[in-house]
C-alpha cells in the first residue's frame, strides 16, 4: 500500500509540474507583448516596464518560469488592474467556496444514494418510476432558475432565508448554516438526479455479479448483502464522478451560484478576473483549479482500494 500512495503522489506532483508549465506558456509566452497583457487594459508605459522587470521577461524561459512560480507560491501575486493582492483575494474567497462545495456536496451526495437506493430495489415499482422522474427533472433544471425561484419566493416573498452573504463559520456557526441553505440546497439539486440515476444503474448492474450470489448462497442476510457487497462496488462510479465535480466546483465551477447569493468565493472572484481581462488571478486560480482536480482524483484511486478488495489484488500481483 505505501508503494502505491508513493507512486500516486509522484505521479500527481509530475502532473502538477506539467501544468504549471502549459499555464506559464499559455500566460506568459504565447500572447503578443505578455507584460502588456499582465499589466491590464489601461496600463502606462512606467507599470508595463515595472512588470516586465518584476516577471523576468528579459530572462531566459526556465528563469521566467521558476520566477512566475515564485510569484504565484509566495503570496507576492499582484492584481495590476484592481490593485489587490492575488493570493490574499483567494484565500479570502476560499472558505466561502469550501463551505459551499461542502454542504452542498453532503446533501447530493446523501439523497443520490437513497434515491438510487431505493429506485434499483423497487425497479419498476411505482418507487422506482417516481424517483427516478424527479431525479430527471433535477437534471434538466437550469442552476440559475433554481437560484432564481428560491430567491423569489423562499427569501423576498415568505422571507425565511437571507438572499445574499456569506457568515464565517468561527463567527457563528448557526448564521453560517443558515446563510447557506439555499445555496446548498439549489447546487445539490444540479447533481442529485444524475448521481441517482447513475447509482441506480451500477446497482442493477451489480446485483447480478457472482460474488452477490455466493454471498447470498452462504446464508448473508439481505440487507448485509445489499449494502457490504452491492452498494459498496456501485459507489465506485459515483466516487469517480464526485472527484471530478467536486474539485471543479471549487476551482470555480460554482461561479452560478456564488454570483446569484452573492457569496464573495471563489468563482466570484474568477467571473471578475475574467470580465476585466485580468491575467494574474486567472493564472493563479487556473493553477488552484489544477491542484484540486489532481489531488481529488488521486484521492479518488486511494478511495478504490477500499470500496473494492479486488483492486488491492490486482495491485499485489
Amino acid at each position: 500500500m505505501s508503494a502505491f500512495l508513493l507512486k500516486r503522489l509522484a505521479r500527481m506532483l509530475g502532473v502538477l509540474f506539467v501544468i504549471s508549465v502549459a499555464v506559464f506558456l499559455i500566460f506568459n509566452v504565447m500572447p503578443n507583448e505578455p507584460a502588456a497583457q499582465i499589466a491590464g487594459k489601461s496600463a502606462t508605459p512606467q507599470l508595463i516596464a515595472q512588470v516586465e522587470e518584476t516577471w523576468g521577461f528579459d530572462e531566459p524561459l526556465p528563469e521566467q518560469y521558476l520566477t512566475v512560480m515564485k510569484l504565484t507560491f509566495t503570496g507576492e501575486l499582484v492584481s495590476y488592474t484592481r490593485q489587490l493582492d492575488v493570493d490574499e483575494e483567494i484565500w479570502k474567497g476560499l472558505p466561502a467556496t469550501l463551505s459551499l462545495c461542502l454542504g452542498a456536496a453532503v446533501i447530493w451526495l446523501l439523497l443520490a444514494i437513497v434515491f438510487g437506493y431505493l429506485s434499483a430495489f423497487r425497479a419498476g415499482k411505482a418507487t422506482d418510476r417516481v424517483l427516478m422522474l424527479v431525479s430527471l427533472i433535477s437534471i434538466s433544471l437550469p442552476i440559475f432558475l433554481v437560484s432564481s425561484l428560491a430567491l423569489n419566493y423562499l427569501s423576498y416573498k415568505l422571507e425565511l432565508f437571507p438572499s445574499s452573504g456569506y457568515v464565517g463559520i468561527t463567527e457563528d456557526p448557526l448564521d453560517w448554516a443558515y446563510h447557506l441553505i439555499l445555496p446548498w440546497t439549489t447546487m445539490a439539486v444540479l447533481f442529485v438526479g444524475l448521481y441517482a440515476r447513475v447509482l441506480r444503474a451500477n446497482l442493477l448492474e451489480v446485483m447480478d455479479e457472482d460474488y452477490v450470489r455466493t454471498a447470498r448462497a452462504k446464508g448473508l442476510g439481505e440487507r448485509q448483502v445489499r449494502i457490504r457487497h452491492v452498494l459498496r462496488n456501485a459507489l465506485l462510479p459515483i466516487v469517480t464522478l464526485f472527484g471530478l465535480d467536486f474539485a471543479a466546483l471549487i476551482g470555480g465551477a460554482a461561479i452560478i451560484t456564488e454570483y446569484i447569493f452573492s457569496l464573495g468565493g471563489i468563482g466570484q472572484l474568477t467571473a471578475n478576473a475574467v470580465a476585466d481581462l485580468d491575467l494574474p488571478p486567472v493564472m493563479a486560480l487556473s493553477m488552484l483549479a489544477a491542484f484540486f482536480v489532481v489531488v481529488l482524483n488521486t484521492l479518488v484511486d486511494i478511495a478504490y482500494t477500499w470500496l473494492d478488495p479486488r483492486i488491492k489484488l490486482e495491485r499485489a500481483q
